[in-house]
C-alpha cells in the first residue's frame, strides 16, 4: 500500500507541477499586457519628481501612456472574451437523482471508499466511454422552470460560475450490458479523478485552457446579421491571441491530464481491482457490439426516417448474438443472470429512449424531436417498418432511374460535345418526364438484363442512383431542419425534458461511415430488388440480424450469401452466379414486384 500511495503522490505532484506551468503562462500573458502601463507609471512618477523633464520626456510620457491605455483596453477585452467564452460541453442526457437514486447511491459510496468528493451529477452519453466533465461555467447551467415564456426562460439561467464537483458522464451501453459490480469497478478510476479536480491550481488551469478553447471556437463560428464584417474583426483578434496561448499550453495541459489520470488509476486500485480486470474485457466487447449495432442496424433505420427507441436494450441482444457466434466471447452471456446495471434506474425505458434519440442526432444529424418524417420504431416493428420499406424504396428508386435512362433521347449519329454513349448526363437528370410507353415493368429480370454482359456499362445507372440519393437526402435534411422547432411529441424524458438543454439546433455530427460510393449504392439497390422479388415470389421474409442489420429470411433462416453474386453482376456484368442463387430458392424474375 505504501508503494501505491507513493505512486499516487507522484502523479498528483506531476499534475500540480503542470498546472503551475499553465498558470505561469497565464501570468506571463498578464505581465506582457501590463508592461506598457508599468513603464508609463515609471515615466509619470519620474516626471513628477523632476527626474525626467523636457519636451522629449513629455512626448515619451504621452506616447507610452496612450499605448498603455490601448494595450490595457485590448487585454481587458481579450480577458473578458476568454472568461465568457462558452467551453465545449458534450451532448448528454442529464440524469437527475430522482430518476436514478440507486445509481447516485452507488457512486457516492464509491467516492467515500476512494476518499474523494462525489460527482455533482450524472449524465448518460450514447457511447462506450465514461469521463468527468466540468460544467461550472454559466452557459452549462440548466435554466430554471419559468413556464413557456422564452424570455423568462433565458433570464432565469444562472449567470455565475458555480462551485461544484464535475459531472460523471457514463456510457449508456454500459448500464444495459454490464452487471452492477462490473459497472462499479469500471467507474472507480473515473470517480477517483474528482480528487485531483478539486485542487484549486488544477481547477484554475483547466478553466484557463477551456476558456482559451472556447474563445478559439467562438472566433471560428460564422458571424451573421448586420455589420457582420465589422463584428468579425474583434473576434478574429481574440481568436488569434487565444490560439497563440493555446499552442503554448498544449503540451503542459496534455501532461497534466495524463498525470491526473495516472493518480486516479493508482487510487482506484484499492477498490475492486480484480473485478476491474474482468470488467475491462466487457468494455471492449460492449464497444464492438455497440459499433455494429449503430452501423448495421440503426443507420439503415435513420436513413428511412425512423429511429430505434431502444438502442441500449438492443446492444444486449447484439452482444448475446456475438457471444453465440464468437468463441472468444463464449461464456460472457452467462453473466446475464446477474443484476444488470440498468436496474439502478427508475425508468430504464425512458433513459434508453432519450439516449437513442441523442445517438440519432449525433451520428446521423436527425431532428431534436419526433415528427411525421422522424418517428421511433420498436425492435418488433423493425423488419416490416424498416427492412421491408428500405428494400422497396431502393427498388423503386432503381426503376425510376432506369425509366429516366430509357426515356432519354438517343445520341446523335454525328459526334458532338455532350454526353457520351453511356448516357451519363441523362442519368444525372432523372427529373426529365419519363414517357409511359418507355417505362419498364418493375421486374428483377429487367435489372439483371440491363447489367448482364456489361463490364462498366452500369456506371450510368450507378451515377443516376447516386445523384437521386443525394437529392433525396438533401431534401429530407432541409425538411427536418425546417420542422425542428415544431413542438411535436418529445421522447419520454428522464425526470423532465432531458434534451431541451441542447435545443433544436443541429449538434456536432459524428458520421458513422464515409459516404457510400456509386458502385456500393448500385449494389445495395440491386440486392434490395432481389430481396423484394424473393419476398413476393418465393415466400421469403424480411428480418433483423443483430450484428448485420436487415436480413433476408428463407424458411426462417438467414441467407447471408447474396452479396457475392450481386457484386459479380454489378462489377463484372456476370449474371450467372446471381441466376444460380435465384434458382436455388425459386425466385421468379419475370414477376413484377410491389414497390412503395
Amino acid at each position: 500500500m505504501s508503494g501505491i500511495g507513493t505512486s499516487e503522490e507522484l502523479g498528483a505532484l506531476s499534475a500540480r507541477a503542470r498546472a503551475h506551468a499553465l498558470l505561469r503562462i497565464r501570468g506571463r500573458a498578464t505581465a506582457v499586457a501590463i508592461l506598457p502601463a508599468a513603464v508609463a507609471v515609471v515615466l509619470l512618477v519620474a516626471g513628477a519628481q523632476g527626474l525626467a523633464v523636457g519636451s522629449g520626456w513629455d512626448a515619451a510620457r504621452w506616447v507610452v501612456t496612450a499605448c498603455a491605455v490601448v494595450v490595457l483596453l485590448l487585454a481587458a477585452a481579450v480577458a473578458v472574451a476568454i472568461v465568457r467564452a462558452r467551453p465545449a460541453v458534450s451532448p448528454t442526457v442529464l440524469l437527475p437523482e430522482k430518476a436514478a437514486p440507486d445509481l447516485y447511491r452507488l457512486v457516492r459510496d464509491l467516492a467515500d471508499r476512494l476518499g474523494v468528493p462525489a460527482p455533482s451529477a450524472i449524465a448518460l452519453t450514447p457511447d462506450c466511454d465514461s469521463w468527468l466533465e466540468d460544467r461550472t461555467h454559466p452557459s452549462a447551467q440548466p435554466a430554471a422552470d419559468t413556464g413557456p415564456d422564452p424570455a423568462a426562460h433565458s433570464a432565469a439561467r444562472t449567470r455565475r460560475r458555480v462551485q461544484a464537483a464535475p459531472v460523471l458522464v457514463i456510457g449508456s451501453p454500459f448500464l444495459w450490458w454490464m452487471r452492477v459490480a462490473e459497472l462499479r469497478a469500471v467507474l472507480a478510476p473515473v470517480v477517483a479523478g474528482t480528487g485531483p479536480s478539486a485542487h484549486p491550481d488544477i481547477a484554475a488551469a483547466r478553466r484557463f485552457v477551456r476558456g482559451l478553447d472556447g474563445a478559439v471556437a467562438d472566433a471560428a463560428a460564422p458571424v451573421q446579421g448586420p455589420l457582420a464584417g465589422v463584428r468579425r474583426v474583434p473576434r478574429a483578434f481574440v481568436g488569434r491571441i487565444a490560439r497563440l496561448l493555446l499552442r503554448s499550453c498544449r503540451s503542459h495541459a496534455a501532461e497534466m491530464e495524463r498525470s491526473v489520470a495516472a493518480a486516479a488509476s493508482v487510487r482506484a486500485q484499492g477498490v475492486d481491482y480484480g473485478l476491474r480486470i474482468v470488467a475491462q474485457e466487457q468494455v471492449g466487447l460492449a464497444y464492438a457490439g455497440w459499433d455494429r449495432l449503430l452501423t448495421r442496424v440503426a443507420l439503415p433505420a435513420w436513413r428511412m426516417g425512423r429511429w430505434p427507441s431502444r438502442l441500449d436494450a438492443g446492444v444486449v441482444s447484439a452482444l448475446t448474438e456475438l457471444s453465440r457466434r464468437d468463441r472468444l466471447a463464449d461464456g460472457f452471456a452467462s453473466r446475464l443472470g446477474e443484476r444488470p446495471a440498468c436496474d439502478l434506474l427508475e425508468e430504464p425505458g425512458a433513459a434508453d429512449e432519450a439516449a437513442s434519440l441523442l445517438a440519432a442526432r449525433l451520428f446521423h444529424g436527425g431532428p431534436a424531436r419526433s415528427g411525421p418524417d422522424w418517428s421511433p420504431v420498436d425492435w418488433q416493428q423493425y423488419p416490416e417498418e424498416v427492412v421491408d420499406r428500405k428494400w422497396r424504396t431502393e427498388a423503386a428508386r432503381l426503376h425510376r432511374v432506369l425509366d429516366s435512362m430509357s426515356a432519354a433521347p438517343a445520341p446523335a449519329a454525328a459526334p458532338a460535345p455532350g454526353p457520351g454513349p453511356d448516357g451519363l448526363d441523362a442519368a444525372h437528370a432523372p427529373s426529365r418526364p419519363a414517357c409511359p410507353i418507355d417505362a419498364g415493368v418493375p421486374t428483377l429480370a429487367r435489372v439483371v438484363d440491363h447489367l448482364a454482359g456489361r463490364t462498366g456499362g452500369g456506371e450510368a445507372l450507378a451515377a443516376g442512383i447516386s445523384a437521386a440519393v443525394a437529392r433525396e437526402e438533401a431534401a429530407a435534411q432541409q425538411h427536418r431542419a425546417g420542422g425542428a422547432s415544431r413542438p411535436a411529441g418529445a421522447p419520454a424524458a428522464v425526470g423532465g425534458d432531458a434534451l431541451d438543454v441542447w435545443g433544436p439546433d443541429p449538434l456536432p455530427l459524428f458520421p458513422l461511415q464515409p459516404p457510400r460510393t456509386a458502385t456500393e449504392l448500385l449494389a445495395d439497390h440491386v440486392a434490395a430488388m432481389v430481396c423484394c422479388a424473393a419476398v413476393d415470389t418465393a415466400g421469403a421474409a424480411p428480418g433483423l440480424d443483430w450484428l448485420d442489420g436487415p436480413a433476408l429470411l428463407i424458411d426462417g433462416e438467414r441467407r447471408a450469401d447474396l452479396g457475392s453474386p450481386v457484386l459479380s453482376l454489378v462489377e463484372d456484368g456476370d449474371a450467372e452466379p446471381l441466376r444460380s442463387w435465384l434458382d436455388s430458392i425459386g425466385v421468379r424474375t419475370d414477376k413484377p414486384v410491389r414497390l412503395v
